[in-house]
């Protein structure tokens, strides 16, 4: 468990103090080693984070970026089902956005760090648009729209881990990063809920094709937000030591072989992967409840909404020393809601048990915190490649399972039989975890 904030045990690694809010000089061109950030006075909590001008940048076009993403998927679906009539085709227009990312954080996981990460982060959101745009052809080919759906998918692994790896540049390894990292997480649940919306509303005004070009758009203006909005830093690692591919598969080995990065991974890992079970079966579920599409809706909606009050809360009450302690407990608890399935409930308590589900999702602060402890500089964009990469893979086939199960057993004692293996599971990562910080030399903040 972690150690109480009074017992005077502290995290072992230093911290980086966080960027100056008024943002420093770009660096030049062939500048030596990492770009530090400027110290920046007082102030903590999320208004910090949004002090620091880069921040703002990356929120911005994060935003800008995972409001395309939403919207692209209800256009591309809805284009592929009025196109073809099948429902098949229709869902794969959204699973392919999730079965790329693995080949994209394993095989193309150094790019993160052999390139300058204000570099990579504007061309994947120029491929994500070039990507979008082309769909935009009439007459094109139902193949050739999921394969061009597949593209942004692989990179998205890359992008995201570059990112996280930058928070590090931006705000330094403190606190501030984890809180930067939670606004990241907290405008995506918000905006997959204002996509959703959005995209409904865009499509009963418009065609499918009209809203894809307006998602290409975003990706462009995410792209020049960067690309104006942060500075430019060197790469982490010589891009000319070796193949692409192999760098890429060797940082992988070095990470795995280290016993607390490995169980981190599996913290980060498995608790979503059962947790996504029960959203999974949302659909069938609110079908044998004879709920109507508002009633699913609301259903889906419990899950990020859990999520963003979690958060949030935990963010703005409570300190590192604090989140730390709550993190392996809150890792292992928030998989108890979905034990409330075997009373088959209502529309009501499945919504509650829904929010409550997703307020598990709150141990991601402190496992932040932990991660970019743990990590060496020059695998960091390759750590947070592979860790979003694998997060994604694990809950896609969490649904997967979810649902090849559910042809064989009701749904609710699936849900039931996901919140018991998930709780299982759970512990067993948490006790790896202990276990890698008990080995000398481990970092964080943990008793």
């Amino acid at each position: 468990m972690p150690t109480p904030s009074g017992s005077g045990t502290t995290d072992p690694t230093p911290t980086r103090p966080a960027a100056d809010a008024s943002g420093p000089e770009p660096a030049a061109e062939g500048a030596e080693g990492p770009v530090l950030p400027e110290p920046r006075p007082g102030g903590a909590g999320y208004p910090a984070v949004f002090a620091v001008r880069e921040f703002r940048a990356v929120f911005l076009a994060h935003l800008l970026s995972m409001l395309g993403e939403v919207v692209c998927g209800i256009a591309l679906s809805v284009l592929v089902y009025r196109v073809t009539g099948s429902p098949l085709l229709s869902a794969l227009a959204f699973a392919f956005a999730l079965l790329p990312y693995v080949i994209g954080g394993t095989l193309l996981s150094a790019v993160a760090d052999r390139y300058p990460a204000r570099r990579v982060l504007v061309v994947c959101d120029l491929i994500s648009a070039g990507c979008v745009a082309v769909m935009v052809v009439p007459g094109m080919p139902v193949g050739l729209l999921l394969v061009l759906r597949c593209i942004p998918a692989a990179v998205s692994p890359v992008f995201s881990g570059t990112r996280a790896a930058t928070l590090g540049d931006i705000l330094g390894k403190g606190d501030l990063f984890v809180l930067g990292r939670s606004v990241i997480r907290l405008t995506a649940q918000g905006a997959q809920l204002a996509g959703f919306a959005a995209g409904g509303l865009l499509l009963a005004a418009v065609s499918p094709r009209a809203v894809l070009a307006i998602t290409a758009a975003s990706f462009v203006a995410s792209a020049l937000v960067l690309r104006l909005g942060t500075r430019r830093r060197p790469a982490r690692t010589d891009g000319r030591r070796g193949a692409l591919l192999g760098d890429s598969l060797g940082g992988m080995r070095q990470l795995f072989a280290v016993p607390r990065i490995r169980a981190l991974f599996l913290l980060n890992w498995v608790p979503p992967t059962f947790v996504v079970m029960s959203e999974a079966l949302m659909t069938p579920y609110s079908d044998g409840l004879g709920l109507g599409s508002t009633g699913l809706g609301l259903l889906m909606c419990g899950m990020p909404i859990g999520a963003i009050i979690s958060e949030t809360l935990a963010g703005t009450l409570l300190g590192p020393a604090g989140r730390a302690r709550l993190t392996l407990v809150v890792a292992v608890v928030c998989m108890l809601p979905s034990l409330g399935y075997v009373f088959e409930p209502s529309f009501g308590w499945a919504l509650a048990l829904q929010v409550a589900t997703g307020c598990g999702m709150a141990y991601s602060l402190g496992l932040d915190q932990w991660f970019m402890a743990a990590v060496p500089e020059e695998l960091r964009g390759r750590a947070m490649t592979v860790m979003t990469a694998g997060l994604m893979t694990a809950q896609g086939l969490g649904m997967a399972v979810a649902g090849a199960v559910a042809e064989a057993a009701p749904v609710y004692l699936v849900v039931t039989g996901a919140g018991v293996c998930g709780t299982v599971c759970s512990l067993l990562a948490v006790a790896l975890v202990r276990r890698g910080t008990a080995r000398p030399g481990a970092a964080g903040n943990m008793g």
